[in-house]
């Protein structure tokens, strides 16, 4: 019951003891909030949403962190752009809402707290203090309210990534104006002219912004502490963000995360999603054709640390494995509701599935000993053998529940007028079918299958009468 994480910084697999027994503290690094989602962003929410559950799973009290960056050189950019540079704020709050409404359509569940950086800038603030005091960071003495790390005097920088200074490229989070060094990075940000005042805050050393990588430090210590177990976050994060977050708190006496994880990133058709390819894949405009199970389905199936290459038929493929599950608690539902065999109630998950869980959240494995259950399952119930079909039910369902992948938690996606309708328009062939049968019409009754299985709805004839489901 040994739970395995690949740890970012150490580089290799190492057993996960938390630092108190049973709790478990995690920060995870969110959106910023300029632009709107794409599924980019929903795969890496989903795989902390996934370690999230596993780790209750086996017993552990998780807090989940999650951030908002909502102030940032980007979304003042783009406010800036929209000709209404007092409104960056209300961007913003419209660009968080639809990444809180892609995850919860998706099944991630909400963070135990969810901070914005706005509402955290006094720790931020005492952050940069407490640096330039330890003599870690200094206050540009030219004016400009700029404050910035210096990585000359944390002999530890580039210790995540491995690297060291010489080969570091300069900073571009900021403007250099106030530089001692150019890898130097920004711990807060001096108004500048024609920034609107509404996204600065009075500072010691001027009215400015913070930077982006003291945010995190900032609301990570004040929601779990000087020290906590496990920061994630997406690999693109690695450098210089996290190698940032890292020396920060670190030269400021922080033990800050003891594990760091990072999830792999989403390509489309072997190209890194990018505004210059055109070829970004946004939440809403995918969620709006295909169900949001099946693309939590899609998104889950691959190894969290690996790129996931998103191409034609990739939904389609994850719509027909999700199908066979679905199609199997349809069945095994009604044979046990007009059977003898009592389900159980949830079984804890099979060991195959656990191992695979335990090894550094092998969701491909978890799957594939899911699948399995289902196929024996499947094979039970042809056989008629009820209590069999009744465990491994139970069974399914547990995994499911720990994958987030439960159908009946997506029960809002079959009903609706669509839906309604649809089923009107299938009940009335299907009458029509039984006539014609009931009429030795068998032709007839032929087409209307073959006409309804071109459509993508399999029919299965009981001694109750005939059931439809759409795969």
């Amino acid at each position: 019951m040994t739970v395995r994480l690949y740890d970012s910084k150490t580089q290799a697999l190492v057993d996960f003891v938390p630092r108190e027994p049973g709790r478990v503290g995690m920060y995870v690094c969110g959106p910023t909030v300029q632009s709107s989602p794409h599924i980019g962003h929903l795969r890496s929410a989903l795989v902390y949403d996934l370690w999230r559950r596993w780790l209750e799973y086996r017993g552990h009290e998780v807090t989940f962190v999650r951030n908002v960056t909502d102030i940032d050189d980007k979304v003042l950019d783009v406010a800036a752009g929209a000709g209404d540079p007092e409104r960056w704020w209300a961007i913003a709050y419209r660009v968080e809402l639809e990444f809180s409404a892609a995850y919860a359509a998706i099944g991630i569940r909400p963070p135990t707290y969810e901070p914005r950086a706005t509402a955290s800038i006094g720790d931020m603030q005492q952050l940069a203090a407490r640096l330039i005091e330890r003599g870690h960071a200094y206050a540009a003495d030219d004016g400009s309210g700029d404050v910035y790390f210096d990585t000359g005097s944390w002999d530890k920088y580039g210790s995540l990534t491995r690297q060291g200074r010489d080969d570091m490229v300069a900073a571009t989070d900021a403007d250099p104006r106030g530089k001692r060094d150019p890898r130097d990075f920004a711990l807060w940000k001096g108004r500048k002219d024609g920034e609107p005042e509404s996204a600065s805050w009075p500072s010691p050393w001027g009215p400015g912004r913070p930077g982006w990588h003291i945010e995190c430090s900032a609301m990570s210590r004040r929601y779990l502490g000087p020290a906590f177990d496990i920061h994630g976050g997406g690999l693109d994060l690695r450098f210089p963000h996290h190698e940032n977050e890292l020396a920060q708190s670190s030269a400021a006496g922080d033990d800050f995360a003891r594990h760091w994880m990072h999830n792999g990133l989403v390509q489309v058709n072997g190209q890194k999603m990018s505004k210059s390819l055109g070829n970004s894949i946004f939440a809403g405009e995918v969620l709006e054709r295909v169900r949001p199970i099946v693309v939590r389905y899609a998104l889950a199936a691959a190894h969290y640390r690996s790129t996931i290459d998103l191409v034609d038929g990739s939904f389609a493929e994850a719509e027909a494995a999700l199908g066979r599950i679905e199609q199997f608690l349809t069945r095994s539902g009604r044979a046990l509701a007009t059977g003898e065999a009592t389900a159980p109630a949830r079984l804890p998950v099979p060991e195959a599935f656990a191992a695979a869980m335990d090894d550094d959240l092998g969701v491909p494995q978890a799957l594939a000993a899911l699948h399995e259950t289902v196929r024996a399952a499947n094979a039970a119930l042809d056989a008629g053998r009820l209590d069999a079909v009744a465990a491994a039910r139970a069974e399914v369902l547990a995994m499911l529940g720990v994958l987030g992948l439960d159908p009946a938690d997506f029960a809002a996606e079959q009903t609706g007028p669509e839906r309604s309708a649809l089923g009107a328009l299938i009940e009335g062939l299907l009458s029509r079918r039984d006539a014609a049968r009931a009429a030795r019409d068998f032709s007839t009754a032929d087409a209307i299958r073959d006409s309804l299985t071109a459509a993508g709805i399999q029919l299965e004839d009981g001694a109750d009468g005939t059931h439809w489901s759409l795969t």
